[in-house]
């Protein structure tokens, strides 16, 4: 493999959790660990989403815990006229097609899309706004996780498709879309990132093969989840991570990543480099979830 490129891509919902912070540790320790570059990546392409000076805020929390990235920070709100390009370039080669398909049609097919617009390579000329699906084609995907192995995505019904969404009716571009475009541009070869997204990996793997490239080297860690069960997440109420804190959230996060844990007398930025130098994949767990309560910090 080329020299190691990983990144760190959080939206700005909010701030930085102790989940995003595990996975953002996660992927800095495996790029340091492995002498690689580490790039930080805004994906700000959900306004309504959004919470205002959130981005702000994560470049706060990660230098706060000396989670140093290289290069400059890429924020995808700036990258649309990207994005068209390559879309236009799908349209192109007939890899992709309108869908104006309802919320209320779609669901009555659960387990996959019905096919309804393939023939669609047009705008709708009845004025309806339109989605873009990339077309798949039946082609079964595979992929090796670094962590949790052998992935193979399930069979569809017959006459069903795994056609998916890249630029929504809406007008703006779907997740899948744009970090495959990104992860391309920026070079990114191995992709460290929670198990809630595994089945992305799937479509996005569609969107490569569209696209002439191999994807990245992926390994997904497992959830963090509340003692209550709930993921940590924004929607859930999380709590924001302290950056007056940072030691102790560090090693808290290397706890539930299950890695060695540094001398307690250690300052932040000797910890994070004896954690460089301890990393070991084969400790993570691979659970699809852990609870706050599985940190066993010493």
């Amino acid at each position: 493999m080329s020299s190691y490129i990983g990144r760190f891509a959080p939206s700005p919902t909010g701030p930085l959790h102790l989940g995003s912070l595990y996975t953002a540790l996660a992927s800095f320790l495996d790029a340091r660990h492995y002498q690689g570059t580490w790039l930080l990546r805004i994906e700000d392409l959900d306004p309504p989403r959004e919470e205002a000076g959130a981005t702000e805020k994560i470049i706060e929390t990660l230098q706060a815990h000396h989670l140093h990235w290289d290069n400059a920070v890429v924020l995808q709100s700036q990258r649309s006229e990207r994005y068209e390009t390559v879309l236009e370039n799908l349209a192109d080669t007939g890899h992709s097609f309108f869908c104006t398909c309802s919320r209320k049609q779609l669901a009555a097919y659960p387990q996959g899309y019905p096919g309804f617009c393939r023939h669609h390579q047009t705008q709708s000329a009845n004025g309806k706004n339109a989605a873009i699906r990339l077309k798949t084609d039946g082609i079964q995907q595979t992929f090796i996780d670094l962590l949790q192995g052998q992935q193979q995505l399930p069979k569809r019904p017959d006459g069903l498709t795994n056609d998916f969404v890249i630029k929504r009716k809406d007008q703006l571009y779907a997740y899948q879309l744009a970090v495959v475009i990104d992860d391309i541009d920026q070079g990114v070869n191995v992709v460290v990132r929670g198990n809630d997204i595994l089945d992305s990996t799937f479509k996005q793997g569609y969107l490569y093969r569209a696209l002439g490239h191999t994807p990245p080297a992926y390994l997904h860690l497992p959830v963090i989840a509340a003692a209550d069960g709930q993921k940590l997440s924004k929607q859930n109420h999380a709590p924001a991570i302290d950056n007056n804190q940072a030691l102790d959230n560090i090693r808290q996060a290397l706890a539930l990543l299950n890695q060695p844990m540094p001398p307690t007398h250690l300052n932040l930025p000797n910890t994070l480099l004896f954690s460089i130098e301890h990393w070991d994949r084969q400790y993570l767990s691979r659970d699809a979830w852990l609870t706050t309560a599985d940190n066993v910090s010493g």
